[in-house]
């Protein structure tokens, strides 16, 4: 009993420190790129165990991503596009006979002092028959990046809580996020947060 008790103690130290070291990013070059940071966070992204469905969503990107290292096509009804330059990564799967584009989104801003990075990875973007698909994995998750360090640690949404009756649409070009609420009678509304070097805000 003693030694479960000594084990489960242990295991929780271990996780608790991971948590305060944050994630390594390995990349070459003088500074890390928006697939180092999703490459970077798949495994604590997706769950271990397959019964869960939470593993699905950053799977399927993960599986894009390796085809398109290794110049392989990707698969029918999927798109891949990664823009280094502007720090997004985009990737769509559309299924013509369900009316139904799931789309997933990963960004980076640099911050204002300079020594920091914030990355966002959004799942809330997808559409079923026109209308936001929300589901048990449906969420936006950000992390922060330290240059000196080299790691990135999980963080919650700077300068707003996250609203699920909303989607959400990351920048490609610009620094803003543009997030659209939903009413239950299919009429919606855009919001913009907009990013001041540090956090967000209406």
């Amino acid at each position: 009993m003693k030694r479960i008790a000594s084990a489960i103690v242990f295991a929780c130290l271990a996780l608790s420190l991971v948590a305060q070291q944050g994630i390594k990013v390995k990349y070459k070059g003088s500074k890390p790129t928006v697939t180092d940071f999703a490459w970077a966070a798949f495994p604590s992204l997706n769950y271990e165990d397959e019964e869960e469905c939470g593993d699905r969503p950053w799977r399927a990107l993960q599986h894009a991503m390796t085809l398109h290292s290794k110049g392989l096509p990707q698969e029918q009804g999927e798109t891949l596009t990664i823009d280094t330059k502007n720090g997004y990564i985009v990737f769509e799967s559309s299924d013509e006979t369900f009316d139904h584009v799931f789309r997933l989104e990963v960004c980076y801003w640099n911050e204002s002092d300079g020594k920091h990075k914030l990355i966002a990875f959004n799942d809330m973007a997808s559409f079923t028959e026109g209308r936001p698909c929300v589901t048990e994995t449906t969420h936006m998750c950000f992390y922060r990046y330290d240059n000196a360090t080299k790691r990135m640690v999980a963080c919650d949404p700077p300068g707003f809580e996250i609203d699920y009756s909303c989607t959400y649409e990351l920048p490609r070009s610009g620094k803003d996020i543009v997030a659209t609420q939903w009413d239950a009678d299919g009429s919606s509304k855009r919001k913009v947060l907009k990013w001041n070097g540090r956090r967000f805000s209406y």
